[in-house]
């Protein structure tokens, strides 16, 4: 089958997108293909991403009161090694709860993510390096 931190409410840019797979069977492919090939939309990804942006608008109620209730951060939070080393020395702790990307700086060394940060729980996507997500793996939900 074919397969202390800025806060930006918006869509990210063509580069700063996440790639996923889905599997369709082949009736709901071909239905796909047809509209494709009529003109409603330019490509199969540009028919799914109308289809999955249409069906956040219905829910967006839910995921609005959703995202108030569970504290979380919707859209974009970067931590930079600055804001770590201000975590650190003010004997702080952060709880990183994000709907959207949450993303530390490359500059960050695995021992500073671990001492300041206390869990680590996004919906979307986190971005940091591979030493820096070893180090906070048992934090990572």
């Amino acid at each position: 089958m074919p397969k202390l931190n800025l806060v930006n409410n918006s869509r990210p840019k063509g580069g700063e997108t996440e790639k996923i797979t889905i599997n369709l069977g082949p009736i709901d492919l071909g239905q796909i293909d047809l509209l494709v090939e009529e003109g409603f939309y330019s490509n199969r990804t540009d028919l799914i991403r109308t289809a999955i942006r249409n069906q956040l608008a219905v829910h967006a109620q839910i995921v609005t009161e959703t995202v108030t209730r569970r504290a979380m951060v919707l859209g974009l939070q970067h931590f930079s090694r600055h804001d770590l080393e201000a975590a650190q020395a003010a004997h702080e702790q952060l709880d990183i709860h994000v709907l959207g990307l949450a993303s530390i700086a490359a500059d960050v060394p695995p021992e500073l993510a671990a001492a300041t940060i206390a869990s680590v729980v996004v919906l979307g996507a986190f971005h940091a390096s591979p030493a820096v997500k070893a180090a906070l793996a048992g934090r990572i939900s």
